[in-house]
């Protein structure tokens, strides 16, 4: 194709993630002349892409995955942005939290017992090992789909869990049961904000790269913190010998966490369907005759956890609790090609709200033969 061309001639151009597009055109001896930031390699060995790009591109390809943004989601770099700040307002708490624990315990104390802080330490963290255990039982299959509300939940937790921290030393006849507490809100923290952080890398990851994304976000997060370490070392020496100020400064990141948090999970778009999107597409549909588009969608759906109607779902339920006859068996499997079951028990939903009356349990055993009767009616 260089042979044909004319010299200069633009044959293709190029564009991998955020480098920038660079063009392919035909030299005078009939090699290829490739283009980018305003410099040209000349094709063969030494003419490698990568080498010319200038200092920010190859600096932030060290905190972003291959490819970007082509290779995550579009919501990615805001959500990062605002994760970002979150991760420093709470890396300042958190050496704030640190700072009263060591304190209560009795660092710079000359009169404190080893053995006795050894054992309050020894009783938090066996404190937190049990409740991460039981949380992780408890909601462990609801985290995935309400991956939004559990991380945002667990981070307003984690700073209820360090406001504790901070005012442990000022009651020391409860300072043990205060940070063991503390340590038990944390391990659930550990536990939500873990499971919800694999869900939403899931989610970011479009080119299979889950793995990439996942640890550029390590990256970013490391990189957050050791910036927070360097400010903690300037903030505390002045907060120190000033628990009120201490107190104010608390609050203020604790504040700007909270909001941090809050729009970083708001600029997430998630495209898959869990009870809250269901409930709130179909009624958009059943209002208007129009289906919620992903964005839409996710713009309406509230964060705060416990504050949405929930459904009552029974997963792998037996089949003996839908059928009892070889008859409603036959009616149920017939022209059925999907290997699972959906079934809405109307009774059920009835009988929880107080009917109980014939009418309407006349009108649901209808409702149900019409259901058993009619396949396209099972999604439904």
């Amino acid at each position: 194709m260089a042979g044909r061309a004319g010299v200069g001639a633009a044959l293709c151009s190029e564009r991998f993630g955020s480098q920038a597009a660079r063009g392919c055109s035909a030299a005078a001896d009939g090699s290829l002349r490739w283009e980018a930031w305003g410099r040209r390699w000349w094709g063969g060995a030494g003419g490698a892409p990568g080498s010319a790009a200038p200092p920010l591109p190859r600096l932030l390809s060290v905190f972003l995955p291959q490819g970007f943004p082509d290779s995550v989601s579009p919501d990615y770099l805001p959500y990062q942005l605002w994760d970002s700040v979150q991760a420093f307002a709470s890396s300042l708490s958190g050496s704030l939290a640190t700072h009263a624990v060591l304190l209560g315990i009795g660092v710079g104390n000359a009169s404190a017992s080893v053995s006795a802080a050894t054992a309050t330490w020894l009783l938090k963290d066996s404190t937190g090992m049990l409740g991460r255990i039981i949380f992780a039982w408890w909601k462990g299959s609801k985290l995935d789909c309400n991956a939004k509300q559990w991380r945002l939940f667990a981070d307003i937790l984690n700073d209820i869990a360090m406001f504790l921290e901070i005012m442990a030393p000022i009651l020391p006849i409860c300072f043990t049961m205060t940070i063991c507490i503390s340590n038990l809100a944390k391990c659930i923290v550990s536990v939500a904000g873990g499971a919800t952080r694999a869900a939403l890398t899931m989610h970011q990851a479009r080119r299979n790269n889950m793995a990439d994304v996942s640890a550029k976000d390590g990256s970013q997060e490391t990189l957050v913190n050791l910036a927070g370490l360097l400010v903690s070392l300037l903030m505390l020496p002045l907060v120190s010998d000033c628990p009120s100020f201490s107190l104010g400064c608390f609050f203020l990141l604790t504040a700007l966490h909270v909001y941090a948090n809050y729009r970083a999970v708001r600029a997430l778009v998630i495209e898959t369907l869990n009870e809250v999107r269901l409930s709130l597409v179909l009624k958009h549909f059943l209002q208007r005759g129009e289906v919620l588009d992903p964005t839409s969608a996710n713009q309406m759906e509230p964060l705060w956890t416990g504050f949405w109607p929930s459904l009552s779902l029974s997963l792998g339920v037996p089949l003996h609790r839908l059928v009892s006859s070889v008859a409603e068996l036959q009616q149920l499997a017939e022209g059925h090609q999907e290997p699972y079951l959906l079934r809405w028990d109307q009774s059920q939903r009835l009988q929880d709200a107080g009917w109980e009356t014939e009418k309407h349990q006349l009108e649901v055993d209808e409702w149900r033969a019409t259901w058993l009767l009619s396949p396209e009616k099972k999604v439904l």
